[in-house]
């Protein structure tokens, strides 16, 4: 089953309307959907490597879009949107004391979080809460997603092949390993921000 979803999300990266997926999971991740853009943009660059600059791009500036929009939720919203996010992902009991030190390093938190697996959502719609110049929130993300999503793009584009390879013979062990360290993540982001 395993192969069967990975060779049709490679069939998928293909599409006519990849590019839309592309834009639209990284626009949301950004600032309210659980699964980030590299699931769209991994397999697509592996397709057709001519095109990675392109297609981090896409990412790169959807993300930020999104952002701004996590952003503009916590500014305008984080009484009827934005807390009940913080609340479904878990992160609302520490959220006060976490807002109230944010704009000291609010370009770092927003950066660190920009190029790792921390859910960035949680950043973005912060970044508003707490009324964070949105010139340092954009910049941060610019160099941050940009980071991000041309590093992926570049390691594809210059070892394609056989990273490819490497994923296709190994994609049960690696898709295990993937979620330990999903989890593992999550379990960190728990211990680091109690609720």
């Amino acid at each position: 089953m395993l192969r069967r979803l990975y060779d049709w999300t490679m069939s998928m990266a293909a599409h006519r309307h990849a590019r839309l997926a592309l834009a639209g999971v990284a626009f949301a991740e950004s600032s309210f959907f659980p699964i980030p853009p590299d699931i769209i943009l991994i397999p697509m660059v592996l397709a057709n490597k001519a095109k990675a600059w392109i297609y981090a791009s896409i990412s790169t500036i959807a993300s930020i879009v999104g952002g701004f929009a996590g952003y503009l939720i916590g500014f305008y919203l984080f009484d009827a949107i934005g807390k009940p996010l913080l609340d479904l992902y878990g992160y609302s009991g520490a959220f006060d004391d976490f807002a109230a030190r944010y704009n000291t390093y609010g370009a770092w938190i927003v950066f660190i979080a920009g190029v790792t697996p921390f859910p960035y959502k949680v950043i973005t719609i912060a970044s508003g809460v707490t009324a964070l110049d949105p010139v340092i929130f954009g910049v941060a993300s610019i160099a941050a997603r940009g980071l991000r999503f041309f590093f992926v793009a570049g390691l594809l584009y210059w070892f394609g092949q056989p990273i490819r390879r490497f994923i296709e013979k190994y994609l049960g062990l690696l898709t295990i390993i993937f979620v330990v360290i999903l989890v593992a993540g999550f379990a960190l982001v728990k211990f680091v921000f109690p609720t």
